[in-house]
């Protein structure tokens, strides 16, 4: 099936934003609404849906985009240095302040601030944020001294801010302060006749740089493509062309070159690359892992500690040794005793 190549696509086009469904359309439009306003917005929807793409559209289309766009994200800090971030800090605030710092906030003067992950923040510093928020004005941490700051205020969560207002995990007034012109991004598989036109954007976008115009997508291909549940959503969709792009050998995308967990023909894990081939076999293991992690996810752990667990068992089962085993992998046997012990794969590996 040849790709829609559509004249008037533009049209279904924010700032990256793509699709002509009724849902994604009202976002379109809300954005457009939004962004001719100095309110506060909302933007709240699951991992991959497109948040940080909607706050760059906010802030290239209102009257501050000349000013700066600053991006915090607020789930990977702890709650001292995320302060320190937002705020800035004096010299002497604490240990390791040897100099004044200026923050995010005072940074995005007469522009635009994105606090991604609002929810992960502390009732602490929901009440500073807050200040902001109502009165324009905070302290550096360590600091007596107030400072104004004029700044356009967009927030996301990939949470349901009603439930976590009601259950206490976050403050009512700031939620109300915040949710002046809330989006709610839908998820993939809820417009689910905006994936061919992705596929198209992506495929331009990852063809530009490869040898291979892969230009068509075959039936069975696009038909895989619109039945998967995309958990990841379009982030996950994204990352999946541009493998497909990468491991092309011709103008067509088939089902082949497609993960197991989309075609549901295998398993992610059993994905099989040509031999010889084992970057590529690397790069689908971390796409996969990092398309479908949840923001409470340890990255190390769901994608590192299971690659190196099954090294390990390999060289423990070919060598047959743990002195060999050692030497083939370049530690010395303690550290090849506590990994063992902490992967539970002492009961696979002989001792000598």
């Amino acid at each position: 099936m040849d790709i829609a190549r559509s004249t008037d696509r533009q049209k279904h086009v924010i700032d990256g934003l793509i699709g002509n469904s009724r849902a994604i359309q009202k976002v379109i439009d809300l954005t457009h609404r939004a962004a001719s306003s100095t309110a506060s917005v909302l933007l709240l929807g699951e991992t991959g849906t497109g948040k940080e793409l909607l706050a760059n559209a906010l802030h290239r289309n209102s009257a501050r985009s000349s000013g700066p766009l600053v991006k915090v994200n607020c789930g990977a800090l702890t709650e001292s240095l995320l302060e320190s971030e937002l705020f800035g800090h004096v010299a002497g605030a604490f240990t390791g302040a040897v100099g004044n710092r200026t923050g995010r906030f005072e940074a995005a003067h007469m522009g635009t601030i994105f606090l991604d992950e609002i929810n992960s923040t502390s009732s602490m510093l929901q009440v500073k944020l807050l200040r902001v928020l109502q009165e324009k004005e905070f302290e550096r941490v360590g600091d007596i001294k107030t400072m104004q700051v004029d700044v356009r205020v967009v927030a996301a969560s990939n949470l349901d801010l009603y439930r976590e207002v009601s259950e206490g995990r976050f403050r009512a007034d700031l939620f109300w302060r915040l949710n002046v012109m809330p989006i709610q991004l839908p998820p993939l598989r809820s417009r689910r006749e905006d994936i061919p036109l992705l596929v198209d954007h992506f495929l331009k976008q990852y063809t530009r740089e490869s040898a291979i115009d892969v230009n068509r997508v075959h039936p069975d291909a696009m038909a895989a493509l619109k039945g998967y549940s995309w958990p990841g959503n379009v982030r996950e969709l994204q990352n999946y062309i541009e493998r497909a792009v990468i491991l092309s050998n011709s103008r067509e995308l088939t089902p082949d070159l497609l993960p197991g967990t989309v075609t549901g023909t295998k398993k992610s894990e059993d994905v099989i690359y040509p031999v010889g081939d084992p970057k590529k076999l690397i790069k689908e293991y971390v796409f996969h892992a990092m398309s479908t992690a949840t923001p409470e996810d340890k990255l190390y752990s769901k994608i590192v500690e299971p690659l190196e667990k099954e090294v390990f068992l390999q060289v423990i089962q070919a060598c047959r040794s743990k002195t060999k085993a050692a030497e083939r992998l370049g530690i010395n046997r303690n550290t090849l005793h506590k990994k063992l012990k902490d992967f539970g794969l002492e009961k696979d590996s002989n001792d000598s």
